[in-house]
């Protein structure tokens, strides 16, 4: 996923509409997604991540100590600032 954000080979998305993304799926009002949850949205809806993206992906956004991604301090990471 990094290598996909530095390549640009997407337009980046703003960080208000990813968290409304995250809160569509953490429909429990949560703040995190499991682990297992995350990885079902990304490998079976929409454009599925590869498993090597996934892999990149968890080894960024899952906390080790609830096993889940608390998706505030992960957007937090991701979000390239173009300013």
């Amino acid at each position: 996923m990094t290598k996909i954000l530095q390549e640009r080979r997407y337009r980046p998305i703003s960080e208000d509409i990813l968290l409304r993304a995250f809160e569509v799926l953490d429909q429990s009002k949560r703040g995190f997604l499991s682990k297992e949850e995350l990885i079902k949205y990304m490998t079976e809806e929409g454009e599925p991540f590869s498993q090597e993206e996934m892999e990149e992906m968890l080894s960024a956004a899952i906390d080790p100590e609830s096993n889940s991604v608390h998706y505030k301090d992960y957007l937090t990471m991701m979000v390239i600032d173009d300013n």
